[in-house]
C-alpha cells in the first residue's frame, strides 16, 4: 500500500507539498497540484482519514438527522446533501429518529443522537427536529451548549425555521404553499374541501391549517373541525383519514393532504368506495415525490424543492464549517420556493408527467 511519502516522491516534491494539496492548507501551483494529483491516481493512494483529523481536527464526517428515512420525503433531500458533501470530501452519517412529531420518545431519541454525532467530532450537524414550538429555546440552548463543549460545531435546520433561536436555517413556506394549492381547488369547482394533515401541534401542520383556513376564508367558503383531520404522513393515516372525512362530510368535492402519501392513501379510499377523481371529488397533495406522478389517476401536487433544499442546507453548512472565525454568528434563512403541479386528480385532460429521474 502507498504512502504519502511514495506520492510526494512520484511527483518530485516535498511530503508537505502533497499534505497541502490533500487538505488544501496552503497554496500550492497549479503546476505542483497536478503532479500530485497524478501521482495519487497512480498509486491509488488513500488518505488515512484518523490521521488527517488528529492533524487538522477535521473528522471529514458531518451528521444528518432525519425523523423517518423510510419515507419518500427525506431521501431527496439527503441526496442533495451528499452531492455536496463528496464535492467536499466528505462523508455522511445518517441517523434517524423514527419518531412522530412532539412525541417523548423521538425527543429523547433526537438529543441522544445530538450528543453522539458531538462526541464523534463531526464537523457539522444537519437536523430536521421532532421538538415542539413551544419548547424550542429551552432546547436548542441546551443542544447549541453542547455543540460548543466539543470544536464549536455548526448545526443547521432543514423544513423548519428556527432562525428565530439563533439556528440557521432552511424552510418551506407551508402557509403560503397550501394556500396556492387549496386555490387551485377552488378554482378547479371545488366548494367544499377537507384537509388532511400532520400530527397535531406539529409548526408545519399548524402551517398548512392556517394556509388552508385563509384561503377558504378569502374565497368565502365555510368549513369546520370535521373538515379537518389529523394524520401521520403516512399512506394508512392517509387512507384512515378520508375515511373519515367521508363518513363526517359525504358530501365533501375536494381534498388537501399534506403530503403525497397520506393523498395516495386517501385516493385507495375513493376507488373503494366509487368515488371518482377528480369527477366527484378532487384530490391535491404536497411535496411531489415520484410516486404521485405514477398513479391513476395522477395526483396534483404542490412541487417542494427538496434535493435542492438538501444542497443549499449543506452548502450553509459548509460556510460554517469553513469559516469558523466568524463569532457574529446571525443566524440566516433561507426560504425555499415551490410550485403548483397540475395532473388528472384535479384537472382530467392534464398530460401526463411520469417522474422518473428519482427512481
Amino acid at each position: 500500500m502507498s504512502g504519502i511519502k511514495d506520492v510526494a516522491k512520484r511527483a518530485g516534491v516535498s511530503i508537505s507539498t502533497v499534505s497541502n494539496v490533500l487538505n488544501k492548507s496552503k497554496y500550492v501551483s497549479p503546476e505542483l497540484v497536478k503532479r500530485v494529483e497524478d501521482a495519487v491516481k497512480e498509486l491509488s493512494y488513500e488518505v488515512n482519514p484518523i490521521a488527517r483529523s488528529m492533524k487538522s481536527n477535521k473528522s471529514g464526517t458531518i451528521g444528518v438527522i432525519t425523523e423517518d428515512m423510510c419515507g419518500v420525503f427525506y431521501p431527496y433531500v439527503v441526496k442533495g446533501i451528499n452531492s455536496v458533501a463528496m464535492e467536499k470530501g466528505y462523508q455522511i452519517i445518517i441517523c434517524d429518529t423514527q419518531g412522530t412529531y412532539g412525541d417523548r420518545e423521538a425527543i429523547k431519541r433526537e438529543q441522544q443522537l445530538f450528543r453522539r454525532l458531538f462526541a464523534s467530532r463531526v464537523d457539522g450537524i444537519l437536523f430536521v427536529s421532532s421538538i415542539p414550538n413551544e419548547m424550542k429555546e429551552k432546547y436548542f440552548a441546551g443542544i447549541k451548549k453542547q455543540a460548543n463543549q466539543y470544536k464549536k460545531i455548526p448545526i443547521v435546520s432543514l423544513e423548519r425555521d428556527f432562525t428565530s433561536v439563533g439556528i440557521d436555517s432552511v424552510y418551506f413556506d407551508g402557509f403560503d404553499n397550501t394556500k396556492r394549492a387549496v386555490q387551485h381547488l377552488i378554482d378547479c369547482g371545488c366548494k367544499k374541501i377537507g384537509h388532511i394533515t400532520g400530527p397535531t401541534g406539529m409548526q408545519i401542520a399548524q402551517e398548512r391549517i392556517q394556509g388552508y383556513k385563509s384561503c377558504m376564508e378569502d374565497n368565502g367558503l365555510s368549513y369546520d373541525d370535521k373538515m379537518i383531520v389529523f394524520g401521520d404522513y403516512s399512506h394508512q393515516s392517509g387512507y384512515m383519514a378520508m375515511r373519515k372525512l367521508l363518513y363526517d362530510v359525504p358530501d365533501i368535492d375536494g381534498v388537501f393532504c399534506g403530503n403525497d402519501q397520506m393523498a395516495i392513501g386517501a385516493l385507495k379510499v375513493l376507488k373503494e368506495c366509487g368515488r371518482r377523481v377528480p369527477e366527484d371529488i378532487k384530490l391535491m397533495g404536497y411535496d411531489d415525490v415520484f410516486i404521485s406522478s405514477v398513479v391513476e389517476p395522477s395526483i396534483s401536487t404542490f412541487h417542494i424543492q427538496k434535493r435542492h433544499a438538501g444542497i443549499e442546507a449543506a452548502k450553509m453548512l459548509f460556510e460554517r464549517i469553513e469559516n469558523p472565525e466568524d463569532e457574529k454568528h446571525v443566524a440566516r434563512g433561507l426560504k425555499m420556493e415551490g410550485r403548483l403541479v397540475v395532473r388528472k386528480s384535479t384537472v382530467a385532460t392534464a398530460p401526463e408527467d411520469w417522474i422518473l429521474s428519482d427512481w
